[in-house]
């Protein structure tokens, strides 16, 4: 029924006027509070209903489970974009989806490879939460540092043979304190190895996020 909508528009606009019961209560689960169709939410989970009937097709399993994962997603992105207190890599946020496509598993597959490397370091994703910046001027002093790095390979290398973040020399180099390295040490270890390694889901989420 999904694949005859798509292209019919009044059919499509019945569809998801049929469907709005599951479009409040899939926004509600991800915003963790009733969503009415007042609210901000409403558009964004709207949307992103269209956007799933336009983009589903049978290979993507079942529709509804799909739907539910674009929501999700579509949210998740609107409330990171309204609030940047908060600019660690939310792993359950993308493990607790339905596994309905092919870039879902390669998503997963990253994150299990970046916890490999990081517990190189001694770092858990846990402990991102606690490394990361919530001032905009300790974001802006951390992506100066990342930035540097990336554009030194051979401090890259020296990162990954060590496991260490070498401190002294990008405070050096790139201007930002100490304290604010160490402070940060786990979380710029983390950016750094995302874009610089292979990870290219988690490299475009890093990139829109500004870092």
């Amino acid at each position: 029924m999904v694949v005859q909508v798509k292209d019919d528009e009044t059919a499509l606009e019945d569809f998801v006027k049929s469907q709005e019961g599951f479009i409040i209560k899939a926004a509600s689960r991800t915003s963790k509070h009733y969503i009415t169709r007042s609210d901000d939410e409403w558009s964004i989970a709207l949307s992103a209903f269209v956007e799933a009937v336009e983009k589903y097709d049978l290979e993507k399993g079942s529709f509804i489970a799909f739907a539910e994962l674009l929501i999700r997603r579509r949210l998740i992105d609107w409330f990171r974009i309204n609030s940047r207190n908060n600019e660690v890599i939310h792993v359950e946020d993308i493990e607790n989806e339905p596994d309905t496509s092919r870039e879902s598993d390669e998503i997963k597959l990253e994150i299990r490879a970046l916890e490999e490397d990081l517990r190189l370091y001694g770092i858990s994703f846990m402990d991102l939460a606690d490394a990361s910046p919530k001032a905009q001027k300790t974001r802006d002093a951390c992506r100066k540092a990342i930035n540097w790095i990336i554009e030194n390979p051979l401090i890259i290398n020296q990162m990954k043979e060590s496991n260490q973040l070498p401190i002294k020399i990008i405070e050096n180099n790139s201007g930002v304190p100490r304290k604010i390295l160490e402070r940060h040490r786990k979380y710029i270890i983390a950016v750094v190895e995302i874009l610089a390694g292979d990870y290219p889901w988690l490299n475009e989420y890093v990139r829109q996020e500004g870092r």
